[in-house]
Order: structure tokens, then sequence, then C-alpha cells
């Protein structure tokens, strides 16, 4: 089956916030979330694949740039593998590095309903993490949200349509592109 035309979907689809924008948010989250950790403190910095690596790179690199060493590690857990809608978790890599009493700082691309997310923030929560923050750089509006999740640190809000674009895909494809764009309503 051949996936839909990225270059199609771009024709029609609207810029919701372009890549100076979304600069500008990391590095407003960057100045908060460096306010939230001591001098010194390393926190275990776990990026939600694939979705979350565009982002959760810039984001590194502006908390570098305010004196916040990270230890990397990483996480796939998704519920669509390529598909427009969710279904149950498929857990693909878990991290590695242990987090018994870590401060755990999660950076994923997009809360939406907040299944995903909720079930990786158990998960550090069931290996020990002392403390899990969650930094997206996105947020969908609608009132769909399961409860107990939410966003310490959000970059910007979106319109609940089909996004995608920095991190987020469309059909497995344009996760590299500079900007958040949705689908016409």
């Amino acid at each position: 089956m051949t996936p839909p035309d990225l270059g199609s979907a771009l024709r029609t689809a609207e810029l919701l916030h372009d890549r100076d924008a979304l600069q500008a948010q990391i590095e407003r989250m960057a100045e908060e979330i460096r306010a939230d950790y001591a001098e010194g403190e390393v926190p275990l910095y776990v990026t939600v694949m694939h979705g979350g690596m565009p982002f959760a790179s810039q984001l590194a690199f502006a908390l570098g740039e305010r004196g916040l060493d990270l230890e990397f590690d990483y996480l796939h857990a998704t519920r669509y593998r390529g598909s427009t809608s969710g279904s149950g978790l498929a857990w693909l890599h878990r991290p590695a590095t242990p987090m018994r009493g870590r401060r755990v700082l999660l950076a994923d691309d997009i809360l939406d309903e907040g299944h995903t997310l909720l079930a990786v923030r158990r998960w550090c929560e069931d290996q020990g993490a002392a403390d899990i923050r969650i930094a997206v750089l996105a947020v969908k509006v609608h009132d769909r949200c399961v409860e107990d999740i939410e966003a310490d640190y959000v970059g910007v809000e979106v319109p609940d349509r089909y996004v995608f674009g920095y991190g987020m895909d469309y059909h497995e494809q344009g996760r590299n592109l500079p900007g958040i764009y949705a689908l016409k309503g």
C-alpha cells in the first residue's frame, strides 16, 4: 500500500507554529525547567521516541546553554504504529538507566489524550523514580484527556486536528519538518 502523499497534505495544511516560534517556546521552557533543578543536579532525561526526538534534542541544547547537565536515555512506547488513531500501548524499548531515587525529565512531542504519557509516568514510578516531570512541545486542546496526566512544561497549544511536523508524523512522514502543521478541519 502506497502511503499518503506528504506533499499533497502540505499544500492544503495550515502552518500553526513555525520554527522560530517553536524555538522561542523551547527557550522559555528551558528557563522554567532550569529553575526547577538545583546547581549540580543531573536529571535523567528520557526522550519518548520517535516523535519526541527533534524537540528533545533542541530542549537539551537549550538546557545545556543554561548550565543544566543531563544524563540521556530513551524509551519507545507507542499506541499508533504508523496509523492515525491509537490502540493498545506497545513498548518497543525501555530505558536501561536505573531510575531508583532519580529525578526524571520526560520529553515528548505532544500530549494528546495522555494514554501513552500516563503509562510511561506510571512505569517510571514503578522503577522508583523520586520525581517525574514531563515536558512536551505541544498540547492538543480538547476534552478527551485521561485523568491524572498533564505536562509540567508546555511549548504550544494546537487545535483538535491532525497535526504533524517537528517530530509528529503524517503516516510516518514529515517528522523533520521545521514547523507544526494541521490538516484542514
